[in-house]
């Protein structure tokens, strides 16, 4: 007789996505919770969702055809619905509730990371609260540690007070530039276990630190250990600053070669009007 009370593995759904697929999902995602008396959205609304300035990182400039190709793409994913055609204009809805496998408070968590990418878990409370309520960190907390069991969601720093997350639908290459740019190492951190380095040749190791994130102290003239003071808080709190500088710059640097890309192409535009 089957053990009836053992419940059968939940196939996944979700695929990593390209670019414009993450951005139109994440303003599909956003405007249902946000706007919802103006869901489902046409082209047009998505196309205007998707190159807003406020709450995008980084800044993109989609045209129509971009738009629809993601669209296309997510349809057949079975991300994406058409709700609304046959002459009409065409009408879009996401279906990231069942393809991602997730809740209300998840969705709202995953939507900010696919708009905005890598925060510190302060930023994504702040950010997502205004989706669904979330009072606090500790509120956070457990919807992060669901997201990353279920794989969507992975920690680009240790995790705790600082730690830097970001959703798990990246392409390989994406990801890999992601964890280099806040040098993060390859896996999720907290999983990878910590190897004490090897003491110089000559030199003592019995100095090493009981923390393995804190380098060991050496010392030649003596066998006993000589501590080396820290505060796992601070430094954690320390790590999570540089993180997040490292990812303003990115951002910064996104921004601008989108806003250079923008001038040359109404440059070539006048251009063109004036005959030049």
């Amino acid at each position: 007789m089957s053990d009836s009370s053992s419940a059968p593995a939940v196939e996944k759904k979700w695929r990593p996505l390209e670019r414009n697929e993450r951005r139109v999902a994440g303003v599909l995602a956003e405007k249902a919770k946000t706007t919802p008396e103006n869901y489902p959205l046409s082209i047009n609304a998505l196309m205007n969702g998707c190159n807003q300035k406020s709450n995008r990182a980084p800044q993109m400039s989609l045209d129509e055809g971009q738009v629809q190709d993601a669209l296309d793409s997510l349809r057949k994913s079975g991300a994406v619905a058409l709700i609304q055609g046959d002459g009409r204009v065409e009408k879009f809805r996401h279906l990231l509730y069942d393809w991602l496998g997730v809740d209300k408070a998840e969705l709202a968590v995953m939507t900010e990371l696919l708009l905005r990418g890598a925060q510190t878990l302060g930023e994504l409370r702040g950010r997502a609260a205004r989706m669904e309520p979330i009072k606090d960190i500790g509120a956070l907390q457990p919807i992060v540690d669901s997201l990353r069991q279920k794989g969507l969601l992975i920690y680009l720093t240790s995790p705790g007070r600082g730690g830097v997350v970001t959703h798990n639908l990246y392409q390989p290459q994406e990801l890999a530039k992601v964890r280099s740019e806040l040098g993060a190492a390859d896996g999720d951190v907290d999983d990878a276990p910590s190897q004490p380095p090897a003491p110089p040749a000559g030199l003592s190791a019995a100095g090493m630190s009981r923390d393995p994130h804190s380098p060991p102290t050496y010392r030649a003239d003596a066998a006993t250990p000589v501590p080396k003071p820290s505060n796992d808080g601070e430094l954690q709190e320390l790590r999570g600053e540089i993180a997040a500088l490292k990812r303003e710059v990115a951002e910064l640097r996104e921004t601008a070669e989108a806003t250079a890309s923008d001038l040359q192409r109404e440059l070539n535009d006048l251009k063109s009007q004036l005959g030049v």
